[in-house]
């Protein structure tokens, strides 16, 4: 696997998440704030009725911790959990989960091969949409699957358009993330990843537009609290319905 400056090509990045897969619940719990603010992003969605009657996509659920913040806020929906890599799907599925979440492995931008179709009343993609090659193309896909009026939330870094937001995740990704990394498996390939490309993709600002861009309407975004404060970020939209296809 070869880093460019915006990271691994994008086709190598399910491959460098099964290597990380065995140590990533460890390292991502050792974060102040990691499944509390996924939680966060997940409540923001306001699904209603504790998400009774309702299905719902969780794209790129890695080990189960979007899946799990998902469930937290809406525990009597249907969950349909996707991801890309074999090995972080492998660790999701040894947890406990009710009858209602069902685990797909598939590429977001197969889901229709893997027999995920639509419609759902909400998508939620934790750390997704900067990992795919065609973010707009796959932002418009994803609408197509939600109902009229369905909700989208994308749990995501942007610091691009804040220095001191860029300055914070440098630091933390030096001193804690990359180190621990490599500690834990022998290879900091996916960790220095994660620090290049969430420097190259959108800003707040960037990313809003995209959504936008992508047909989705009421965007807006508010971000997290602590370390995180401006550098992750929930993401909000509504899926008009067909008149802005």
């Amino acid at each position: 696997m070869t880093l460019d400056r915006t990271g691994l090509a994008r086709h190598e990045v399910p491959a460098a998440f099964d290597t990380g897969a065995a140590a990533y619940d460890r390292l991502v719990g050792a974060n102040p704030g990691y499944h509390r603010h996924l939680r966060l992003s997940a409540r923001r969605m306001q699904l209603p009725h504790g998400g009774r009657g309702l299905r719902l996509l969780d794209a790129g659920c890695g080990t189960g911790a979007s899946t799990a913040a998902l469930l937290a806020a809406a525990p009597h929906a249907e969950i349909v959990a996707v991801d890309a890599s074999a090995g972080m799907l492998a660790q999701a599925r040894r947890k406990s989960w009710p009858p209602t979440v069902h685990f797909v492995h598939s590429p977001v931008e197969g889901l229709a091969a893997a027999g995920v179709t639509g419609p759902f009343d909400g998508v939620f993609a934790a750390y997704l949409i900067r990992n795919l090659a065609d973010p707009g193309g796959q932002l418009r896909a994803l609408r197509a699957l939600l109902k009229p009026g369905g909700t989208f939330a994308a749990h995501e870094y942007a610091v691009r358009d804040s220095r001191v937001a860029t300055l914070v995740w440098h630091a933390v990704c030096w001193s804690v993330i990359i180190p621990a990394g490599r500690l834990a498996t022998g290879d900091a390939t996916l960790y220095r990843h994660l620090w290049r490309s969430a420097l190259t993709f959108d800003g707040a600002a960037g990313f809003r537009r995209r959504l936008a861009d992508a047909g989705f309407t009421a965007v807006h975004s508010e971000t997290m609290t602590g370390w995180q404060r401006g550098v992750v970020h929930t993401f909000l939209a509504t899926n008009p319905g067909e008149e802005t296809a």
